[in-house]
């Protein structure tokens, strides 16, 4: 039998459900490899043994009697640093929250306590999760990519990139407001999906600094674990609105046929790296081998609007978080300094300016999608970069705009470079069509499977 620590979250159902081992046993073959592994890639930011193991032992009374809350029952999933979680710190990556500890879950960890998943405990994210492209903060050091030490995993959700990699756990829960779960994904060799806003309810959480451009969603090795993370946490909520529209809509509910696919390879003047053209032109074949149309165009937005638009809400939503923190100054690094004065000096009108300008970007997006059915592209115009390295202008050209529309995209491995560092693509859909994007990533991971390329740690 393989590690218990590098089974899949299916796979690990399936074993408790057959009674090859329990939830306790795989609990501590992965807190092993935590322990073993965590020290080299900095990924977890906090832990909770006593509430894992009380959590264990309650999945393996509940397995054994043939009662499990879920099919999750008992699988142990990570926590991004931006997501409360009770009576654990919750630093959001920055000394300005460092002694914030919630009283209660935000909803999704809620949704996943209810179905009976064990809560690891909480990965390391960029400051106020956002910009840069890495993971590098005074407070918490550096988080490495597991592929290779001296690179990044990608921003904001790294250390949940680089637990599931590694086989520090078969699950993430992570944020996506400009590619955060995407981005990740894609250097680490994983799938992660950012879902449609308003698919995963939210509340009890931090404040909303991204004008609500910012989701929850699951990051997996695999499309199967993936989809039933995604089945728990995929679910309404009284204390979010935006998740009510979705109170009818029947799960999974996708019709199998023939999409119209445009394959976007570049956006504007900004550079893509040779091994990403190749590898997504493959992609892009392989969909026409599946007997999709595939057509080459470019952005079908204005990249302008949404460039400046997206960087304004993040500098006006920055500002106004540390406008009653008296004691910031000099505790973040002077990126988020130059950006919070910046947002500062922005107007109210500056503001609707940038919110009216989303607006247009969503509707030329809801336009598109009269057209096309889906949306192929690189998710970063490069592999991993330097754990330490500033933010390329490739970094989210491709992503970003995903966020401003609210709809849903899937990050998919697409390979490996000549130099061994993960390539990954998205297929971004129209709003609500998470499951289907769910399908094709199935279907695509059946032809071209990745799940057993392992990082040599």
């Amino acid at each position: 039998m393989s590690a218990l620590w590098s089974l899949d979250a299916v796979q690990l159902s399936a074993g408790f459900r057959d009674g090859r081992f329990t939830p306790s046993e795989a609990l501590d073959a992965i807190l092993a490899r935590i322990e073993e592994i965590n020290p080299k890639l900095n990924a977890f930011a906090a832990l909770d043994m006593s509430e894992m193991r009380s959590a264990a032992k309650a999945s393996d009374a509940r397995w054994h009697a043939g009662q499990p809350a879920s099919a999750l029952d008992g699988v142990p999933v990570s926590i991004k640093d931006n997501i409360p979680v009770k009576e654990l710190p919750c630093t959001w990556g920055t000394a300005v929250f460092r002694d914030f500890v919630p009283s209660e879950d935000e909803v999704p960890v809620e949704r996943l306590r209810e179905a009976g998943a064990i809560i690891l405990g909480k990965t390391r994210c960029s400051e106020f999760s956002t910009g840069r492209g890495i993971v590098s903060t005074p407070l918490f050091g550096t988080t490495r990519n597991p592929w290779r030490l001296d690179l990044t995993p990608g921003s904001s959700s790294a250390g949940a990139a680089a637990a599931v990699a590694s086989g520090m756990g078969p699950l993430a829960i992570g944020t996506d407001g400009g590619g955060s779960i995407r981005t990740p994904c894609s250097h680490s060799g994983l799938v992660g999906l950012k879902p449609t806003v308003g698919r995963v309810a939210r509340g009890r959480g931090l404040p909303v600094t991204l004008g609500g451009r910012e989701v929850v969603g699951p990051m997996a090795r695999t499309v199967e674990s993936l989809a039933l993370a995604f089945s728990i946490i995929a679910k309404p909520h009284p204390l979010d609105g935006g998740s009510w529209a979705f109170a009818a809509t029947p799960d999974a509910e996708v019709t199998e046929r023939r999409l119209r696919i445009r394959y976007m390879p570049q956006v504007k003047q900004y550079p893509v790296f040779p091994e990403v053209t190749s590898a997504c032109d493959r992609v892009a074949e392989a969909f026409r081998g599946m007997g999709h149309t595939v057509e080459i165009g470019g952005a079908p937005y204005d990249e302008q609007i949404q460039e400046t638009s997206a960087r304004t809400i993040g500098a006006a939503g920055l500002a106004w978080l540390l406008a009653d923190k008296h004691d910031w100054k000099g505790r973040i690094d002077p990126y988020y300094e130059d950006q919070a004065a910046r947002g500062a000096a922005l107007t109210a009108a500056d503001y609707v300016a940038a919110t009216n300008g989303l607006r247009q970007v969503q509707s030329q997006v809801g336009q598109f999608f009269s057209a096309f059915d889906l949306l192929l592209s690189p998710v970063s115009g490069s592999p991993a970069w330097g754990a330490e390295e500033m933010v390329k202008p490739f970094f989210n050209v491709f992503t970003s705009f995903v966020n401003s529309a609210g709809v849903p995209a899937i990050a998919i491995p697409a390979g490996l470079s000549s130099d061994g560092r993960p390539i990954g693509f998205q297929l971004v859909g129209p709003f609500g069509s998470d499951w289907q994007l769910i399908q094709l990533a199935r279907a695509f991971e059946q032809l071209h499977p990745w799940s057993h390329r392992w990082p040599q740690l």
